[in-house]
């Protein structure tokens, strides 16, 4: 029998990602960047293999060329494929641990660096999504930190490469799954019922902007005391993962927070640039 026979379920091939050769993942990268702009050439090609095979199951395609074909001739396919490779599932308060350990220790200590020099806050979501993570900060300041907001100006961004999904985070309506680590009281002082869907309250949104921007372009999205690049890195090779981790050093005062991902690291001359706060939860302090 062979190898496609072989792996014929439910009436369609099984792709695997060792089945997208090299070639093929030049081909569609050229294809992408042709028809929308889009390069993945920054990106890890193992992930990007993986989440193409995804797509191609979708698409019952057997091989990678007729998967190629199909984006020749599919609008539709290329929007869905761009969405599989950037699209970040999250949910509020994503590892509870972490934001206890930002609210009760990494905040407090922000907020008082900022009144001695009369100075405001920035806190940077990158790779936001949906924008879970960036409303998380804004609950977390507007519940615990009343006072300090009335003394200190704050701004909270976040940036993602793809628009419609900052579509989706300005309307700030979720599905009760992403609500799953709040507690009660908090859901029901800011969600409410919309349709199958929670509202977030006009008062968090309020406090969050959201960008279409590259996270390779970091060093220019301004100057900010926290950076918060969870499950981000690890879709990047490692020398784009040293670009993006210079370039937060450069938007980060001294004693800036960064904050990564529990399967992230500092790589690169950047473990020069940081200090550990808290191994644990990834947090890293800018020297």
């Amino acid at each position: 029998m062979d190898r496609v026979s072989k792996n014929i379920i439910s009436g369609y091939s099984v792709i695997d990602q060792s089945e997208i050769s090299d070639d093929a993942l030049a081909e569609i990268s050229l294809i992408l960047e042709m028809r929308c702009g889009f390069n993945i050439s920054i990106y890890k090609d193992k992930c990007m293999k993986r989440r193409i095979a995804i797509r191609m199951r979708s698409c019952r395609c057997q091989d990678a060329a007729e998967y190629c074909n199909r984006l020749r001739q599919n609008d539709n396919e290329i929007d869905l494929l761009k969405k599989a490779l950037t699209i970040h599932v999250s949910h509020f308060f994503r590892n509870p641990t972490l934001f206890e350990k930002l609210r009760t220790e990494v905040i407090p200590a922000l907020f008082k660096k900022a009144a001695d020099l009369s100075d405001n806050l920035s806190f940077l979501s990158l790779g936001c999504a949906s924008g879970e993570e960036a409303y998380t900060i804004g609950i977390i300041l507007r519940e615990f930190f009343a006072g300090e907001l009335l003394e200190n100006g704050v701004e909270i961004r976040g940036f993602d490469i793809d628009a419609e999904i900052l579509v989706l985070a300005k309307a700030a309506e979720y599905y009760d799954d992403r609500l799953k680590e709040l507690s009660e009281s908090l859901r029901e002082r800011y969600f409410t019922q919309v349709g199958s869907r929670m509202q977030l309250s006009s008062e968090i949104r309020g406090m969050v902007t959201f960008h279409q921007e590259n996270i390779m372009d970091v060093a220019l999205f301004g100057r900010c005391q926290m950076v918060l690049c969870r499950n981000t890195l690890i879709y990047f090779t490692r020398e784009d993962q040293e670009k993006i981790l210079s370039g937060i050093a450069r938007i980060l005062p001294m004693g800036g927070i960064l904050v990564l991902g529990k399967s992230e690291t500092l790589v690169g001359e950047a473990r020069k640039l940081f200090a550990t706060v808290c191994p644990t939860e990834r947090i890293y302090r800018r020297l």
